[in-house]
């Protein structure tokens, strides 16, 4: 393989553009929000705009998690390949590749409205300091949360210039959606994670791990619940919140060994009920 092609390959890597159920992680809440702030038509534009900018901060985001992790992934089953911890890439090129990300999602939200700018500043700390927050307490996965649901007031924000009451409530669907799916993620890594003095929910929770995943789901549909009363939307959304209820279920039981790779592929199942949800809105407009 010529140097090209292995930077190439690193830099994807680092970059999680060679794994992008991550992208449709961030993407559905944020198109959930746009569908609801726009009233089931949002604006192209800011579609096409809130897209780009998520696959952009996704990736700074993968870039400043592995800068984080880079003395720590080296001893993670599922993470000792990653670029930083065999040195594939430099912490220096890792830092680069976050600011050039960043940037490129600054100069997007500046073609937005004055409220969604301010708003970007906060995204682009919650981006920042994620990663490090498992050094100091044990639910990071609600940190994470916060940073991937951002979207969601700036998404309102781009088509009202306010945040409205049922964007929290959104923000708020999202936190719990996050806890339980990051949490599944954990659970891959706990054996490692207990050994090196990482903090994580899975071992917050602990043997009552599936119990706090499944709680978590409850959390995110609830709350979905009260978004679909607050924006009155039709009996369609409500049925489809059920199938995503049930779709939940088939991820719990998916994790039910604990072991790395079903936890890994419960994970990436949450893509369904993202995908579940967003049709379940689309439905309540129609």
């Amino acid at each position: 393989m010529s140097l090209i092609a292995e930077k190439t390959s690193a830099y994807l890597a680092l970059t999680r553009l060679d794994r992008p159920v991550g992208i449709f992680l961030l993407l559905w809440p944020t198109y959930w929000a746009l569908w609801v702030a726009g009233e089931g038509r949002p604006d192209l534009w800011i579609f096409l705009i809130f897209t780009m900018g998520v696959i952009a901060m996704r990736s700074a985001g993968c870039a400043i998690n592995d800068y984080a992790d880079r003395h720590v992934d080296g001893h993670v089953t599922r993470t000792c390949n990653r670029p930083l911890a065999t040195g594939r890439i430099s912490s220096r090129e890792a830092l680069g590749v976050f600011a050039a990300l960043v940037g490129v999602s600054f100069l997007l939200v500046l073609q937005l409205n004055a409220t969604t700018i301010a708003l970007s500043v906060v995204a682009v700390i919650l981006a920042a300091t994620y990663p490090f927050g498992k050094r100091f307490h044990h639910l990071p996965q609600v940190h994470l949360g916060l940073a991937f649901g951002w979207a969601i007031p700036m998404a309102f924000a781009a088509h009202l210039e306010t945040v409205p009451p049922v964007a929290w409530l959104l923000l708020l669907a999202n936190i719990g959606w996050t806890l339980a799916y990051d949490t599944l993620y954990a659970m891959a890594d706990r054996p490692d994670d207990l050994k090196i003095g990482v903090k994580s929910s899975a071992i917050l929770f602990g043997r009552y791990d599936l119990a706090a995943v499944s709680l978590s789901y409850v959390w995110a549909l609830a709350f979905l619940v009260a978004v679909g009363l607050s924006a009155e939307l039709n009996l369609a959304y409500f049925a489809g919140l059920g199938i995503a209820a049930i779709s939940a279920v088939w991820i719990v039981r998916t994790a039910r060994s604990r072991e790395l790779e079903p936890c890994v592929l419960a994970f990436r199942r949450n893509n369904v009920f993202g995908a579940i949800v967003m049709l379940a809105f689309v439905a309540g407009f129609l």
